[in-house]
C-alpha cells in the first residue's frame, strides 16, 4: 500500500508542475515550448537570468532555435519563471540526466530495449526490469520519457549485453506496453 501511495504522490507532484506551467503559459504557447524544451534537455535558470546545462551556459539564440521561438521569448519566459516562486524553485533546481547510451550501445556491445508506453504505465519499469533480470542480464541504464512532453513516450533500457529476441513475447504480456523494439 505504501508503494502505491508513493507512486501517486510522485505523479501528483509532476501533475502539479505541468498544471502550474499550463496555467502560467496558457496564453503564451511559445513560452510553453521554451519551458518544455528546458525540462526535456535538463536546463536550469540561475539568479543571473542565464540558462545552464550543469555549469555550461546556454545562449538564448541556441535555445530559441531549438524551441522554434524568437530570442525575446527566451528572456520573457525566464522573467516569468523567476518571478513565480513555485516555477523558480523548479527551474533553478533542474539537473541534466547525463549521456543516454542508446545510439552508441551497439559499438559498446550493449543491448537496447525500446518500449513505447501508454499513459497508464504504472509498474512498467518494475515489470520490465524484473523480466530482464530473470534472464540473468544486467541493466546498465534506464531512461523514461515524460508522458507530458512526448506524444508517444518511450522507456529505453540499456543492458550489459544484447537481449535475445524471443523475450519480446514475454514483454508483450506486460500491461501498458504499446510497442517494443530490441536491438
Amino acid at each position: 500500500m505504501l508503494k502505491k501511495y508513493i507512486n501517486v504522490q510522485k505523479v501528483g507532484v509532476m501533475l502539479k508542475m505541468w498544471e502550474k506551467l499550463n496555467k502560467k503559459f496558457k496564453k503564451y504557447p511559445a513560452r510553453m515550448r521554451v519551458a518544455k524544451k528546458m525540462i526535456e534537455l535538463g536546463l536550469r535558470i540561475d539568479d543571473d537570468y542565464k540558462i545552464y546545462c550543469g555549469d555550461l551556459k546556454i545562449n538564448d539564440i541556441s535555445l530559441a532555435k531549438s524551441a522554434d521561438v524568437d530570442r525575446r521569448v527566451i528572456k520573457s519566459t525566464i522573467e516569468v519563471i523567476l518571478n513565480d516562486d513555485d516555477l523558480s524553485n523548479i527551474f533553478k533546481n533542474i539537473i541534466p540526466a547525463g549521456t543516454l547510451l542508446k545510439n552508441i550501445a551497439k559499438s559498446l556491445g550493449l543491448g537496447v530495449i525500446e518500449i513505447e508506453v501508454g499513459y497508464e504505465n504504472n509498474g512498467i519499469l518494475a515489470a520490465t526490469t524484473s523480466l530482464i533480470s530473470s534472464k540473468g542480464i544486467s541493466i546498465r541504464q534506464a531512461y523514461a520519457e515524460d508522458t507530458e512532453i512526448e506524444d508517444f513516450p518511450m522507456l529505453t533500457i540499456i543492458t550489459e549485453e544484447p537481449v535475445p529476441g524471443d523475450i519480446i513475447n514475454e514483454f508483450r504480456k506486460i500491461d501498458g506496453i504499446n510497442r517494443i523494439s530490441i536491438y
